[in-house]
């Protein structure tokens, strides 16, 4: 079945051409993401014509149903729309940070149907105190500076499993190579990462 979705609906804004001359593959997703939060449509456009489709189907397989997995497309794009600037691209490439705007998204879609109870009984805080977030922060800090040791193949299947939420499967559909790479690269990567966090505490 042909999937038609249209482009969300954006805010009036300057809109910038500077890319609609140019081929789509001459722009990394990271670059398209950088031209976007500046205000340029035709970078919005870009990404939207390729990374719709792959949206869709991840929606669709995590909600299960089409008009909500369409919902989750249309709510990713207006969110990459208005967090764009918020991107860094020496953070890493871009497709791991859209995923994660896409996976935010869906998650809010598949909580649609949840009703709220009629009263939230007191409890605790989940929230972390100070101690908490300063080891969570150094932990990251740890993890962020060894994932920069490993080789970009390794690397980005970790961020697409650990930081998009994709299945191994997902990751494998996505990168158009077969899964046994995708796990192969994924238990090289684990085990690299695991020397280097243990090297560094030494």
């Amino acid at each position: 079945m042909e999937l038609a979705l249209a482009s969300p609906s954006l805010p009036t804004a300057p809109a910038r051409a500077t890319i609609r001359a140019v081929a789509a593959t001459d722009f990394t997703d990271g670059e398209l993401i950088v031209l976007t939060g500046d205000g340029d449509r035709g970078a919005f456009e870009l990404l939207y014509k390729r990374y719709a489709r792959p949206v869709f189907g991840l929606a669709l397989r995590r909600l299960g149903d089409r008009g909500r997995a369409e919902d989750a497309v249309q709510e990713t794009f207006a969110s990459v729309w208005r967090a764009a600037q918020s991107y860094k691209p020496e953070r890493g490439p871009g497709a791991p940070w859209l995923y994660a705007v896409a996976r935010n998204a869906i998650i809010d879609r598949g909580r649609v149907r949840s009703e709220p109870p009629a009263e939230v009984p007191d409890e605790p805080s989940p929230d972390a105190g100070p101690p908490e977030q300063a080891e969570a922060g150094w932990t990251a800090w740890r993890i962020h500076r060894a994932l920069e040791e490993l080789s970009p193949n390794e690397r980005t299947v970790i961020e697409l499993a650990y930081w998009s939420g994709l299945s191994q499967s997902e990751v494998a559909e996505y990168l158009g190579i077969p899964l046994g790479t995708v796990k192969t690269r994924t238990r090289a990567a684990l085990a690299r990462l695991a020397d280097l966090l243990e090297t560094e505490l030494e």
